[in-house]
Parts: C-alpha cells; sequence; structure tokens
C-alpha cells in the first residue's frame, strides 16, 4: 500500500466535496507514492503527545479529524507546538490525514452516529427519520447549463450527434441525452440575410423541434461552436440556462431526527451521556413540556447551526458546545440545548472509522491513539 491508497480509502468514506468551503481537509503532509509500512493512527487531535506515540509505534499515517494546519504558515520551525508537529511529521516521513467536516457531513459519518445513541438504538440503526440540517447542493460536473436551440426536424439527429461528440448530452452513465418537441418558429431576414429557408424580407414561418441537451461549462464553447457549425441556419437561437444544484437530503452539516419513541429531555441527556460514555453532560431546559420528538444534531461546535435547528423545528439541539448568548437566543427561542463537550460528540466515533479504513484496505493496520484526549478535565 501507498499513501495514494490511504487517500482514495478516505475519499470513498468522506469525500471531500462534502466539506465545508472553509475547512482545511484532505492529504495535509506527505507524498503520495510513499509506502505504508507501519500502522495507522487515528486521532481527534494531532499533538506533540499524539506525534510522540506515533513514532514510538512506527506509523505510516495519522488520520487527524482536526486539521493540523488551520492558518497559513509562514514558517516551520521549532518555535511554536504546531509548527514543530508538521515539521516533525515530514521529518518522520508520516503522511497526515485530515477529514473533519466532510466526516460530519455524509452518511454514516459522525452526525449519524451520534443519531444512532439519540435514538436509543442498540443495532447500529437510527431510530427515527433524520436528514441534514442543511442539505447538501450538489451539481454533476456534466449538468452545469442546459442549451437549448431550435432546428428543422430533417437535421435534429445531425445536430444531436454532432454535440453530443462536443461533450453535451452526459447524464450519469448515459450519452447523446437530449429532449425534442415540435413547434412553430418564424423570422423575417433583411436586406443583407440569407435564409437557409424562404427569402429575405418574406416572413417565414418553419416546423422546427426544440433540442434540449446539459453541457458542463468546460465543454461550452466547443459546444456552441459545434452548435453554430452543424446548424442549417445562418444565425441560430439558442439559449444557455444555468442549472441549480440538487440538495441531497442525507449529505450536509447538521442533522434534523424525529424520533420513532419520543423521550422526555432529562431522559434524553442520560441517554446521551451513556452513549458517549461521558463523565457529563449538560443541558439547558427551554421550559418543554412533554417529550421530544425533533432533534437538531451537530458535532462538534454547534453555534453555526443552532438557529437553522430552530427554524427547522427542533425541540432540542444537541451538541458538544456552544457559546453562552448562543445558549440563551435557543433557549428564547423556545429549543432546550444539551452538550456532550466538543471533542467529546467527536472521538466516540474513532473506533468505527477505524472499521471502515479496515473495510476499504484490508491490509491496513488502523489503530487508536492512547494519547488523545479531551484537553479539559471535568471534576
Amino acid at each position: 500500500m501507498i499513501v495514494k491508497d490511504l487517500v482514495r480509502a478516505m475519499q470513498a468514506i468522506a469525500p471531500l466535496e462534502y466539506a465545508e468551503p472553509w475547512d482545511r481537509v484532505g492529504l495535509l503532509v506527505g507524498s503520495h507514492d510513499r509506502p505504508l509500512e507501519g500502522p495507522i493512527v487515528l486521532t481527534i487531535d494531532l499533538t506533540e503527545r499524539v506525534l510522540a506515540e506515533a513514532q514510538s509505534a512506527g506509523a505510516s499515517a495519522v488520520i487527524a479529524y482536526h486539521p493540523p494546519i488551520w492558518e497559513p504558515l509562514t514558517s516551520v520551525t521549532d518555535r511554536t507546538p504546531q509548527q514543530r508537529i508538521i515539521m516533525r511529521a515530514i521529518e518522520l516521513g508520516l503522511a497526515v490525514y485530515a477529514p473533519h467536516t466532510a466526516l460530519d457531513a455524509v452518511p454514516g459519518g459522525i452526525c449519524d452516529w451520534l443519531c444512532e445513541g439519540l435514538s436509543g438504538s442498540t443495532d447500529g440503526k437510527i431510530a427515527g427519520d433524520h436528514r441534514a440540517l442543511q442539505p447538501h447542493p450538489h451539481r454533476e460536473p456534466t449538468q452545469e447549463v442546459k442549451i437549448v436551440t431550435f432546428v428543422p426536424h430533417d437535421h435534429l439527429n445531425t445536430l444531436r450527434n454532432a454535440l453530443a461528440t462536443a461533450g453535451a448530452g452526459i447524464i450519469g452513465h448515459y450519452r447523446v441525452c437530449s429532449f425534442s418537441a415540435k413547434g412553430e418558429g418564424t423570422f423575417l431576414g433583411d436586406e443583407n440575410s440569407r435564409p437557409a429557408v424562404g427569402e429575405a424580407g418574406v416572413l417565414q414561418s418553419v416546423d422546427e423541434c426544440r433540442l434540449e441537451m446539459v453541457c458542463s461549462k468546460h465543454a461550452l464553447p466547443l459546444a456552441v461552436q459545434t452548435l453554430r457549425r452543424f446548424h442549417p441556419y445562418e444565425t441560430p437561437a439558442f439559449d444557455i440556462y444555468e442549472t441549480l444544484p440538487v440538495p441531497q437530503r442525507d449529505f450536509g452539516p447538521g442533522r434534523r431526527l424525529v424520533l420513532d419513541r419520543p423521550v422526555e429531555l432529562p431522559e434524553l441527556a442520560r441517554r446521551f451521556k451513556a452513549f458517549l460514555g461521558s463523565a457529563s453532560v449538560r443541558f439547558a431546559d427551554a421550559g418543554h413540556r412533554g417529550p421530544v420528538k425533533t432533534i437538531g444534531v451537530c458535532a462538534g461546535s454547534g453555534n453555526d447551526l443552532a438557529p437553522t435547528a430552530r427554524a427547522e423545528g427542533c425541540e432540542v439541539y444537541v451538541t458538544g458546545e456552544m457559546g453562552h448568548h448562543h445558549i440563551l437566543a435557543s433557549l428564547h427561542a423556545g429549543m432546550s440545548v444539551i452538550l456532550g463537550e466538543h471533542t467529546g460528540t467527536e472521538r466516540g466515533f474513532l473506533p468505527r472509522l477505524a472499521s471502515l479504513i479496515k473495510r476499504h484496505l484490508p491490509l491496513a493496520d488502523p489503530i487508536i491513539s492512547a494519547t488523545d484526549r479531551d484537553p479539559l478535565t471535568p471534576i
């Protein structure tokens, strides 16, 4: 195995296209062609302590959930812990990969794992309907725009096939995809025109077909050039429409969970604590009476998604940490809050991640760091 194999496996587990635009994800340190000859250490944070552990284990790679490179580095020396970690990883030939928000957003990722625990599931499934709080907008590269033109029926197949050779009409595993409908076109050429049908200065009415084909923006210039070349008209009419991304219900940050069996808020907090194996879980009650059914879920820091959860009708918002004023805003809006600490809502997923890596790379040896821990200790 080489580092490229690990990158492929992580891309299959948590494709980077689902990471937040501001995130620093992917292979941060290392060469794609370097052999993977030792264990792969899984950690939430790549600290100097974890790095020393990886060195002692003879590791060849580290999967650090939180990106160890965040702000741009102006130098790589031994002056700061962050720089020392990166410099030492390079010296050791250690590959460092960070999935972060991509691992939150995908089905079967950290947010879905949290939903399992909150729903009371014991079989690895989620006992309730769940979807992303912010469904990820996805647009296929071959369907970024749609070309629409109008052509006499006798020339329809010729133009359709020509556009297909230019890269239009690709939908998934299918080629030459198009739609056509019959209609009537009119035109009136001036004295300088050379109409393919009729005469200049005379209003013409022609039986035409409306032809529609999707296309990538990359292929669009060639497609337009091809359209003009193979269309029988001197000046063909055509439109180009930019398509909207399609929201993917199961992909995206956060989750909106509707429980099959509603539960009282204190019991939900106790269930969450037991699932995380946490020493403590805190909750703030907005005064909701009766069982809780609709829950907003976000791993790590939940400040940004809290307004979305409120707008989506969530009665309770479950996350790792929130600022004081964000908690108050949620309570004022009638939404209770449960906090499991930042890394407390993330670290328990590492055994699941190890299994996923093993499934994609049977020869790999993923191990969970023994020295990675929450920097805060409850007393």
